[in-house]
């Protein structure tokens, strides 16, 4: 039975998230006090209760006890760390419909509900949005995240690769049948094929690729680089068509499209591009992009503030496949992902659930939406598109096209603070002047303190600030501090001056310790 005691708590809860949201941006604590995480630890008991809370006591603990312990890192426009965005209003109102109704979006059901019809619309607008013809990429889904949609590029590749050259291999013997990964296994296919070595090549690799690359069976030690040095995550095209034409290996090529620690592009014109596809051309590699937030600079456009972004972002389209992280750059709930494949089909050879008819439905390849399920990861899958769908009419091109340039425009200006500040060096030191900051900085600032005594505890000192934070990293072996700009609320000029508030504290502070 329904108790209307529960449906007050409800209530509370829903105008506490009003009132909380209703505040200004920039007057909420990026992070909780620790001693607000103390003491919600400790509320938190030890054993489930025998006879249970209620509803009215549960939301009070809630409310009272775990809320103050959380970060701000959907609240506040300054949390910095793991390019995480925010949730913009739609996306958090369509979400709070996502849990009320709870839709099973695994299997196309178009009489019963508008699910599927409205996640594959969710996908077309998202390809509308980044400049993709939509015709060309039949194959798409929405995933947990860029990991996730990293391990479906990674097995797509594999099974393209790989029955390649089986198929190339079969031609050569009398009576053979076609094996394929997906049916046979990965040992018995690659016996098929005469494969000795699968590789995965690439220049600076998110660790994400690299664990795609264990759950897949090819290993993180698949993994070699073809950069031109270690500091540079462009393409060395000589030393990756040597390794493309080793026999009895076949290949995988990933394009970095922003690397984590610095939000540069391994590949800076359509041109380069095109090179990596007639080399995967030539030796049957597949192409995959890990674009999890570069991928949204194909939002701006060509003018002189943004053209040596966006150019980082064009020839995308070249790809076999994309990876890429709603949850960033577009502003919607966690967790929430997208894939997308121009080759119809290869992600149901994959993943397809077989003998189970009644999860069966119609294919892209006739024009009709695949039952996800089908095409992905997951059975069971969040209604995770609607939030994506909410955000997307909301602020359309026009409005993630404004959202991204205030997010460049305040990491320049704090791009720029740094490389002038006598305390500290911006990373990498290539960036040496004003021209090339405003030419190569994306949303993220890599940088560290001159003082090795300072850098060593420089991240735990700004993040105690409470205003902001940041995350720790290392780059060419020695620590450093991160800033990534991803939240849709980001203001250039209040945001960089609270930024460097916090920044000159924090020096006033250790040079008294020191002195």
């Amino acid at each position: 039975m329904e108790d209307p005691s529960d449906l007050a708590c409800l209530s509370q809860s829903q105008q506490h998230v009003l009132e909380t949201f209703s505040k200004p941006a920039h007057l909420h604590p990026t992070l909780p006090q620790y001693t607000q995480i103390q003491r919600a630890v400790d509320s938190l008991g030890h054993h489930i209760p025998s006879s249970g809370y209620g509803i009215k006591k549960t939301t009070a603990h809630l409310l009272g006890d775990v809320v103050p312990a959380l970060n701000g890192q959907a609240l506040s426009p300054n949390y910095y760390g793991f390019v995480t965005g925010s949730v913009t209003p739609a996306a958090r109102i369509a979400d709070t419909l996502v849990s009320t109704y709870d839709q099973n979006v695994g299997v196309h059901l178009p009489e019963t509900t508008i699910a599927t019809e409205l996640e594959d619309r969710a996908l077309v607008f998202l390809l509308e949005l980044l400049h993709f013809n939509v015709e060309a990429w039949p194959g798409r889904t929405f995933t947990t995240g860029a990991t996730a949609s990293n391990i479906i590029g990674l097995a797509c590749g594999r099974e393209f690769i790989v029955n390649n050259a089986i198929n190339r291999r079969s031609k050569n013997r009398m009576g053979s049948r076609e094996e394929t990964v997906g049916e046979c296994g990965l040992l018995a296919a690659c016996r098929a094929a005469d494969i000795t070595d699968i590789q995965v090549l690439t220049t600076m690799p998110h660790s994400s690729l690299q664990k795609a690359s264990s759950v897949v069976g090819l290993g993180r030690a698949c993994f070699q680089r073809v950069s031109i040095s270690e500091s540079d995550i462009a393409f060395d095209l000589d030393v990756l068509e040597d390794r493309l034409k080793r026999p009895h290996t076949v290949s995988i090529v990933v394009i970095s499209c922003a690397e984590v620690n610095t939000g540069l592009f391994a590949t800076r014109s359509y041109l380069e591009v095109a090179r990596l596809r007639a080399l995967c051309d030539k030796y049957g590699s597949w192409l995959h992009v890990d674009a999890a937030f570069g991928l949204f600079a194909r939002i701006l456009d060509d003018s002189q503030e943004f053209r040596y972004i966006s150019d980082g972002a064009k020839g995308l389209e070249l790809a076999d496949s994309i990876a890429g992280d709603a949850h960033k750059l577009l502003n919607v709930p966690y967790d929430c992902g997208f894939f997308f494949c121009r080759h119809a089909g290869l992600a149901q050879q994959v993943f397809q659930n077989p003998n189970a008819a009644y999860l069966s439905s119609g294919s892209s390849t006739t024009g009709m939406i695949q039952s996800p399920l089908n095409v992905g990861l997951e059975n069971s899958r969040r209604f995770r598109a609607l939030p994506v769908y909410a955000t997307l009419i909301s602020y359309g091109r026009i409005g993630y096209k404004d959202m991204l340039q205030r997010q460049i425009r305040f990491a320049r200006r704090i791009a720029w603070y740094i490389h002038q500040h006598r305390d500290f060096d911006l990373l990498p030191l290539s960036l040496h002047d004003e021209t090339s900051i405003n030419q190569w900085i994306y949303i993220i600032v890599l940088f560290r303190a001159k003082e090795d005594a300072l850098n060593d505890t420089l991240v735990r000192r700004l993040n105690a600030s409470c205003k902001m934070y940041v995350s720790g990293t290392t780059w060419e072996n020695q620590q450093a501090c991160r800033i990534a700009a991803a939240n849709w609320q980001v203001d250039p000029e209040r945001d960089s001056a609270l930024v460097q508030e916090v920044f000159e504290r924090v020096l006033r502070d250790w040079q008294h310790e020191t002195s």
